[in-house]
């Protein structure tokens, strides 16, 4: 021994801080890969049930299919835009993941999420979409992140939830999105069916690094299970075995005790023979059921409603003067200074719209230098 290291443990040495020679890009085990789809499994069916919630439609999420992908399988599964959320984690787990979307699908979450119907998705992605499809993702990765956290057996927490409208043809390789896209990672997919709106897959993308604490906390988790089942058994048998001298300690004492007393049933000489007493019973209180009286006229009990879940998401509101129609002749001959009839007469109220839906009238007011609407009358 002259204390040199050779090359192969110099590489091992630089390949992984902790010596254990394992880098970062080395896929993940059969038994590794099991363990992140069951995670995934639990985490997104929590998440489908708080979608539900957000956009009252049914949400399934199927089970996960665990791969491994690199950034040109990832362009070719989505040819069109799509939006990339990028969830890090804060406590418990060191890293992050991402969450991919189809452009369409964003469209008709938030179109739900703000009362409509799912089919108002002829419009542009804009800010309006990215803060509510947020918004859900930071509601439904919350309650996922609280799964995990009752598996792992610790607390897990992440951080406000990023969203952005990423075009897979002009993007050469993943590294402005996430470092780890630059590389092979971990490609989770999922068929999410939302009623009869949304029928689409959705990908969650980890690191190896990431995937493999997770495992490693997994298996701490079991261990330390395991450890406390052994000595809950361990304890019960000394128990048992406690219990069973405390019985034979105490045979000798009854025997005596029985040999010094007639037996049952048997009568002692000189008194005449008397018949076994039944035993005594406990009084049972017994009741009739009572029922609460149903109130005449009474509807279905509702639901309490989440509308606080959304009460930051931005919307438009148009004040709407009056409406008109014109041909492409009386069109093409507008020029400065020509006057178009509305259908509105003078001093009639306003409508006032929100997101496209006539939700009150009003009156315009002039407020310093600028117009505004006073609301005269909300329409239910």
């Amino acid at each position: 021994m002259d204390g040199m290291l050779s090359q192969e443990e110099i590489n091992a040495l630089l390949n992984e801080p902790g010596g254990t020679g394992v880098d970062d890009e080395t896929p993940l085990s059969d038994s590794e890969k099991d363990a992140i789809g069951e995670v995934a499994n639990i985490s997104m069916g929590t998440a489908a049930t708080t979608l539900f919630s957000l956009v009252n439609r049914k949400v399934e999420i199927s089970t996960p299919v665990v791969s491994f992908a690199t950034w040109d399988d990832v362009v070719s599964a989505y040819e069109k835009p799509c939006v990339f959320i990028r969830i890090a984690y804060t406590v418990g787990l060191d890293g992050s993941n991402l969450l991919v979307l189809k452009e369409n699908d964003v469209k008709v979450i938030t179109d739900l999420m703000m009362g409509g119907d799912g089919t108002n998705t002829d419009t542009e992605l804009g800010e309006l979409h990215l803060s509510a499809i947020s918004e859900a993702m930071n509601q439904m990765m919350g309650s996922a992140a609280t799964s995990l956290s009752s598996m792992l057996n610790k607390m897990i927490d992440i951080s406000p939830p990023e969203a952005d409208l990423i075009d897979l043809q002009e993007t050469v390789d993943g590294r402005d999105i996430d470092q780890f896209l630059a590389g092979q990672f971990v490609k989770i997919s999922f068929r999410m069916v939302i009623g009869d709106l949304v029928d689409s897959q959705i990908m969650q993308l980890y690191p190896f690094s990431f995937a493999r604490e997770m495992c490693s906390s997994i298996s701490k988790n079991m261990e330390q299970d395991a450890a406390e089942s052994v000595s809950l058994n361990s304890d019960s048998s000394n128990n048992g075995d406690t219990g069973a001298a405390m019985q034979q300690q105490a045979a000798p004492g009854q025997e005596q005790n029985m040999s010094a007393q007639p037996m049952t049933g048997q009568p002692m000489m000189g008194q005449p023979m008397m018949a076994a007493q039944p035993m005594m019973q406990q009084p049972v209180n017994v009741q009739p059921a009572q029922f609460q009286a149903f109130a005449p006229g009474a509807g279905p009990m509702m639901q309490p409603e989440n509308i606080d879940l959304i009460m930051d998401v931005p919307l438009d509101v148009t004040v709407e003067l009056g409406r008109t129609s014109k041909s492409i002749q009386e069109i093409l001959d507008f020029s400065p200074g020509t006057i178009i009839e509305l259908n509105k007469i003078a001093g009639e109220p306003i409508d006032v719209l929100v997101n496209g839906k006539y939700v009150a009238k009003g009156e315009v007011v002039v407020i310093e230098e600028s117009f505004g609407v006073r609301i005269t009358e909300i329409i239910k």
